[in-house]
């Protein structure tokens, strides 16, 4: 529980700078010149990481049907969510775009109940509503 916290963690702090560093670079960039650049940076990268940890042949040897999804959430994700958060962020207040792009797990609640048939307890619930209505509140 510890480590999954801790991981937890280190994402909020690398999620909650990222909007920072965007929409400084997006000053002088459009939106999806510098999705490409990011891209080209994070690929780079990962090359290195699966390199030095040796694990190509776990990326090669992953299933079909796991390539087709994983690449599916990396198109929705990673290339069209991306570059509508890049245009949401070069013409609006980080402010208000953060915590909007960032109440997603609405829409994961829901689909997850739908395709999945994930329970939406009232935890879940009112999470939603309290989500909402955060929207809501940043519209003034």
């Amino acid at each position: 529980m510890l480590k999954s916290f801790s991981f937890a963690v280190l994402a909020l702090f690398c999620w909650g700078m990222a909007p920072l560093f965007g929409k400084l670079g997006l000053g002088g960039l459009e939106p999806l010149t510098a999705l490409t650049i990011r891209s080209a940076v994070v690929t780079g990268l990962l090359a290195l990481a699966v390199t030095a940890g040796g694990k190509w042949s776990a990326v090669l040897a992953a299933a079909p049907r796991d390539v087709l999804f994983v690449a599916l959430e990396g198109v929705c994700a990673a290339l069209l969510g991306q570059l509508a958060y890049y245009y949401a962020l070069k013409y609006g207040e980080v402010g208000r775009v953060s915590p909007v792009v960032s109440a997603f797990p609405l829409v994961a609640l829901i689909l997850a109940a739908v395709f999945f048939g994930e329970k939406i307890t009232a935890g879940k619930a009112a999470g939603a509503v309290l989500i909402v209505a955060g929207i809501i509140l940043l519209r003034y």
